[in-house]
């Protein structure tokens, strides 16, 4: 094989380890409440880090050389210098309505310290904004009642990048939250939500630009943003009496992962 080819061969070897190296995605199961995530694939064995290389790696630089996504489905960067300061939407790699929204930046999990600098994106805000591709996936118009968007526990992730779900809501999720709504007050509360509970608070409006999840949870009380880390979040779409909005939920308990369903049966996908 001459110096050429054998260069060719290296590449297309690195490419396709590359496209593979998101698929250990979030959450590794620490105690039984907690099955695993539909992104886990240990057998391939890409490590802790494998978020964060496919973003950096090659979804960044394919933007920034080319203005080509690929393989993420989008890339937005802040400052295209550097690249470092925004964030990409990637498909799971199993396929269905389910995209996770990666920071550009190395950024550990809901602990980490920069999710509550008033300079940093609005990560939910941005995965909310990106719920069109679940319009895309099922083939119409989703309503915001259906959408959830999720980040897990420190102690029930595989993956060491931060990322958030943006999924649909299991189908038993939706009408617990549509029939708990009217309770949600502005004020954290506690809520049934399928048999679990966990705290919860209404956000109105349209989109989450003017609300950072992470603030109210930092809020939720004394000494909680030292202990971010134990916290789920979950954001899920509302249609209030009064208006649009959403419920946040948080707890310490089952992650919120396990509330978000990727087949949209919710949302009447395939249908």
């Amino acid at each position: 094989m001459n110096a050429k080819l054998c260069r060719i061969f290296l590449t297309g070897i690195a490419a396709a380890t590359a496209a593979f190296a998101w698929s250990a995605a979030d959450s590794a199961p620490p105690d039984a409440q907690y099955a695993g995530s539909s992104t886990d694939s240990p057998e391939i064995g890409t490590g802790r880090g494998a978020l964060r290389q496919i973003v950096q790696d090659r979804c960044v630089v394919n933007w920034s050389q080319h203005l080509n996504a690929a393989p993420c489905e989008r890339v937005y960067l802040a400052d295209s210098k550097t690249g470092n300061s925004g964030y990409a939407v990637l498909a799971d790699r199993k396929g269905g309505g389910h995209y996770l929204l990666i920071p550009t930046q190395t950024m550990a999990g809901i602990e980490s310290g920069e999710l509550l600098d008033p300079d940093v994106p609005n990560y939910f805000a941005q995965a909310w904004h990106a719920r069109d591709l679940l319009i895309r996936f099922v083939g119409h118009d989703v309503p915001r009642s259906a959408v959830g968007l999720a980040i897990n526990t420190a102690r029930s992730r595989s993956q060491d990048q931060f990322h958030i779900h943006i999924e649909c809501l299991r189908q038993d999720v939706f009408e617990s939250l549509r029939t708990g709504a009217e309770h949600v007050t502005d004020t954290w509360s506690p809520l049934n939500v399928v048999g679990s509970t966990y705290q919860a608070l209404r956000v109105m409006g349209e989109g989450l630009d003017g609300s950072n999840p992470f603030e109210l949870l930092a809020n939720l009380k004394p000494d909680v943003r030292h202990h971010m880390g134990d916290y789920t979040l979950v954001v899920a779409g509302m249609q209030f009496k009064g208006g649009p909005g959403f419920i946040v939920l948080t707890g310490t308990g089952p992650t919120g992962e396990l509330l978000l369903d990727s087949t949209c049966a919710v949302a009447g996908a395939g249908g």
